[in-house]
């Protein structure tokens, strides 16, 4: 019975797959770049804010690149080693690619960026930096912008990692959030999710990455109690096809910065 599951969860892996390739002839899929700076001191964050806010995003606008989260995490307050996440949505890996030399001629952005761009050896904006590249789950296939009322300040965005043990343990997960029905819950629960990818280039593969968001940290609260209290989900996460299909789940509760476009 169980190869039979495991050859069924194959093949209908494959079948999404195909299923995205005839799309992009239409249209294009959705992807996503997520850059996490690491840095220690408020003149870092102050240099990173700057280069982002007058610089960065500008250029990236320029491109027709729209919709950029750019969010600290609440932590921060408290953690030595802070971080500073910018989430970018493009429409295909390859303009990833080419995105850096496009904006490098820019000279607006290398005039306003300046500081940050020519930043010496022993005075760096940052400890380090990650790039993580990310295609949208076949049944999420585009960008969502958040349907929130409150003021940006009291909003509370949920940044998700679902590790898994091996690459067919991690198509499994993939799966329960599609043809499984985890996507179609967060939205009758009203997550206001913003994506779910997969990841297919970073540090902490194979997995997933997903985003929702709420009006404050109360809100955010009352829809995981619910989510959890719910008969779908314990329906769901009960089935035997499921069981430790995620090793490891990073939860990130984050703020937006104010110059973020969401």
């Amino acid at each position: 019975m169980r190869k039979i599951l495991s050859t069924f969860l194959t093949v209908a892996f494959i079948v999404s797959c195909l299923s995205i390739t005839a799309q992009s002839k239409k249209e294009s899929v959705g992807y996503y770049q997520i850059t996490i700076y690491n840095f220690s001191s408020s003149e870092q964050q102050s240099l990173i804010d700057s280069y982002l806010q007058t610089a960065y995003l500008p250029a990236l606008h320029k491109q027709k690149i729209n919709n950029i989260g750019v969010f600290t995490p609440i932590t921060n307050d408290t953690a030595g080693n802070k971080q500073l996440y910018i989430i970018i949505p493009v429409k295909s890996a390859e303009a990833v690619v080419s995105l850096t030399k496009k904006i490098n001629n820019d000279e607006q952005y290398l005039l306003n960026g300046k500081a940050y761009l020519e930043a010496v050896y022993n005075n760096p904006p940052y400890q380090r930096m990650e790039n993580i590249l990310l295609q949208q789950f076949p049944m999420a296939p585009y960008f969502n912008l958040p349907q929130l009322k409150s003021a940006k300040a009291e909003r509370i965005y949920e940044l998700r990692s679902y590790e898994s043990a091996t690459e067919k343990i991690f198509i499994n997960k993939v799966y329960m959030f599609n043809e499984g029905g985890e996507i179609a819950l967060f939205k009758k629960l009203g997550f206001n999710a913003v994506f779910y990818a997969s990841v297919i280039a970073g540090s902490q593969m194979p997995n997933l990455m997903y985003m929702t968001s709420f009006e404050n940290r109360e809100a955010r609260e009352a829809h995981w109690k619910t989510f959890s209290g719910s008969e779908d989900w314990k329906k769901l996460s009960s089935m035997p096809m499921y069981q430790n299909n995620v090793s490891k789940a990073t939860i990130i509760l984050m703020k937006a910065t104010n110059y973020s476009d969401y």
